[in-house]
């Protein structure tokens, strides 16, 4: 009888080979299947998120945790970050349009003025915008009097309290739908909410924190609730026109930089504290 021998050698050879060709069909998988991988479908994405040609993009001033001019007059902030890195890995020029307001935001992206917005996710703006997963999330908090009788946001929600809200912001919509006593009055934008809380002799300011602890260093006297009364979702938002397959992309995009430290570079270099990534 005839006996072959084994050579140890070439098993280990052919168990490498075999390793190697697993690994290589592991890659090519994840390079169709991975969500992280934009350049393969951003020749196909592009003309649907920005059909001019250019990424449109509203960036609305008076959220000052995502957006502010700087010593140029030029836009700066989270926002204008985000909306250049899109455009980059798009391949695609961008043109950022200031707006004062997310009200005027909204209308721009739901009349198709711009491509692009970024907004606190609610309801009532969903019927005509279209959001992504939040990429970043910040609170809104109640300014009282130090002398005031306030001592929680439950005794806020009483009859003849009067709160002032930006118009039309993420927190004016929210104490819209919840409040069951207390009343609102609209100053003209989120930066002049406490200038108006105060002309007006007002009860309650309601805003996001960071914009509330800036306007206490110009009002002494000053103080927050305990709590906040809720946590703002910000997203990227097209309007609802747009196909399906845009906002997938801009989640995916969205993953990308909340996991390869763009976006926590960027909340840092703009000294953004007080707000978290999701």
């Amino acid at each position: 009888m005839i006996m072959f021998s084994v050579n140890p050698f070439l098993t280990l050879r052919r168990t490498f080979m075999k390793s190697v060709a697993i690994s290589i069909m592991v890659a090519l998988f994840l390079l169709h299947a991975s969500p992280f991988i934009q350049p393969a479908i951003s020749y196909e994405i592009a003309p649907l998120l920005a059909p001019s040609g250019v990424l449109r993009v509203a960036i609305n001033l008076n959220n000052a945790i995502l957006a502010h001019l700087d010593e140029n007059e030029e836009p700066g902030g989270i926002s204008v970050d985000l909306a250049r890195e899109l455009a980059r890995q798009l391949n695609l020029d961008v043109e950022l349009h200031t707006v004062r307001g997310a009200v005027r935001s909204v209308e721009a992206v739901a009349s198709n003025d711009v491509d692009l917005g970024f907004f606190a996710v609610d309801p009532n703006r969903a019927e005509v915008i279209s959001f992504t997963d939040p990429y970043i999330l910040i609170e809104g908090w109640f300014l009282v009097r130090y002398d005031s009788h306030f001592t929680d946001n439950e005794s806020v929600d009483q009859q003849g309290v009067r709160i002032a809200v930006g118009y039309g912001s993420a927190y004016d919509l929210f104490l819209t739908r919840t409040l069951q006593h207390a009343t609102l009055e609209r100053g003209p934008t989120t930066p002049e909410v406490v200038n108006y809380f105060v002309s007006n002799n007002l009860d309650v300011a309601a805003n996001i924190r960071q914009q509330l602890e800036e306007d206490m260093e110009r009002h002494p006297g000053m103080r927050l609730l305990p709590e906040r009364f809720m946590v703002i979702e910000q997203a990227m938002g097209v309007c609802t026109s747009r196909d399906d397959a845009v906002t997938q992309f801009l989640n995916g995009f969205l993953q990308e930089i909340r996991t390869n430290g763009f976006l926590a570079e960027s909340m840092a270099r703009h000294g953004i504290t007080g707000a978290t990534i999701p």
